[in-house]
């Protein structure tokens, strides 16, 4: 009888390990930060040797199989022969300079070229083959397992800039209103990008990006004033990416209260 329930009490231990090793285990001191929008969030500066070394040990990013490593340029994998130098990974290091006692995770969402009209549920994005909110949410949902959301950056608009400021403020408020819903936090901290100052449409969409926090509260947004393209009169080049990596991150911090 002893022999038996010795053999049971062996068996539970061992099911309950394995089962337990199986489990996430949530860390409150693992900060999350979701990277949402089009190709400028996803990084289309050109790589120098600098920012192919940049990183920091406590800075991670949950990769295309959904995996933590420690994060590197490029963050994105939406269209991987043009991934390069985006905002998220300064973005992410100046957030990790501020509390050694934290590690930074970044979730990078954005998918190149898609209008405001992509980030609703079911829609999807002809290019990419894919469902950028869809996506987003599941990524979300897969990181939430592990950390604790602390708030979002948004690069989006080149591909809206010719829509009128109220459809797009409407369907922006409907996406923030979604993503604290999914997050469960009605006041996340949200931080939005002005576009590149490198077209009088560009310029025009960024008097709308500004009147966004009027909409939406506890958000910001960041200038892109003096930042340069890469030659394209869209995208940033890499310097500039890394510098407005640093910008979202002081926006960031002051909507949570730390400086």
């Amino acid at each position: 009888m002893f022999t038996r329930v010795l053999r049971f009490s062996l068996f539970f231990i061992c099911v309950t390990t394995i089962l337990n090793a199986q489990q996430p285990v949530k860390d409150k001191n693992f900060h999350l930060y979701i990277l949402m929008g089009q190709s400028n969030m996803a990084g289309r500066g050109p790589l120098t040797e600098n920012l192919k070394q940049l990183q920091n040990n406590r800075v991670y990013v949950l990769d295309k199989n959904n995996e933590w490593k420690i994060a590197k340029h490029p963050l994105h994998f939406d269209k991987p022969t043009m991934a390069a130098a985006g905002p998220g990974l300064s973005f992410g290091i100046k957030m990790a300079e501020q509390d050694t006692s934290i590690r930074i995770g970044l979730i990078p969402c954005a998918v190149g070229g898609t209008s405001i009209n992509k980030w609703a549920p079911g829609v999807l994005d002809n290019v990419t083959k894919t469902h950028p909110y869809d996506d987003a949410v599941l990524r979300i949902k897969e990181a939430m397992k592990y950390g604790v959301i602390k708030g979002m950056i948004w690069h989006q608009g080149e591909a809206d800039s010719k829509s009128k400021c109220e459809e797009y403020t409407g369907k922006f408020k409907e996406l923030t209103d979604r993503v604290r819903k999914l997050t469960k936090n009605k006041k996340l901290p949200i931080v939005a990008g002005e576009l590149g100052q490198f077209k009088e449409q560009y310029i025009l969409m960024n008097k709308c990006l500004s009147r966004l926090p009027l909409t939406v509260k506890k958000m910001d947004v960041v200038t892109a004033e003096n930042l340069k393209d890469k030659g394209d009169l869209t995208h940033f080049d890499g310097a500039s990416a890394n510098e407005y990596g640093k910008r979202y991150a002081d926006a960031m911090l002051k909507l949570q209260g730390k400086e």
